[in-house]
């Protein structure tokens, strides 16, 4: 029976661990890229070029891919379906001279929606300071619990995906 207490008490302390802990995430890193900011904004309002850049994409050449919509044009939108990356879409909301937002919404495995926003700004003559940021809700109680995990895991992606997405651009892909 105190076995019983001690798992009962033990999922009460995850509990309420989970109720202090942040409830939402925003997580942004930055590249400078040797190319003019129309150019690499393309590469990211243009969803086509979205899995030549994308780690999460890439981690996944199984995945099914639908491109839909006119390119960089809000509801210009990418689908995936995938046995590692799950199901999911990300749409383009907005853009202007200097920016690109889309809704980002994953379906399979677990179920959320980000806001995903890119800046892309002027840098040393003809180069061009691209910042990605993503922020939306943790879900209570697991992914408060996994959230300093998931931002680690978050951190690496993105800098693995701008180092992509540099190399593309420079590389005139």
């Amino acid at each position: 029976m105190i076995v019983v207490y001690i798992i009962i008490g033990l999922i009460a302390l995850l509990l309420i661990i989970a109720t202090v802990l942040p409830s939402s995430y925003n997580i942004e890193r930055n590249t400078v890229i040797t190319c003019p900011v129309d150019f690499v904004k393309n590469k990211i309002s243009d969803l086509n070029h979205y899995s030549e850049w994308n780690p999460w994409q890439q981690s996944d050449p199984k995945a099914t891919k639908t491109i839909t919509g006119t390119p960089s044009q809000p509801g210009h939108r990418y689908e995936w379906n995938g046995p590692k990356v799950g199901n999911g879409h990300l749409t383009l909301t907005s853009l202007d001279e200097r920016h690109v937002h889309f809704k980002l919404q994953f379906i399979k495995p677990f179920a959320s929606i980000a806001n995903d926003n890119w800046l892309f700004e002027p840098w040393h003559d003809t180069n061009t300071k691209v910042t990605w940021q993503n922020n939306g809700k943790f879900a209570w109680p697991v992914a408060r619990l996994m959230g300093p995990f998931i931002m680690k895991h978050m951190g690496q992606q993105f800098e693995k995906g701008l180092n992509n997405l540099k190399k593309m651009c420079e590389e005139g892909s």
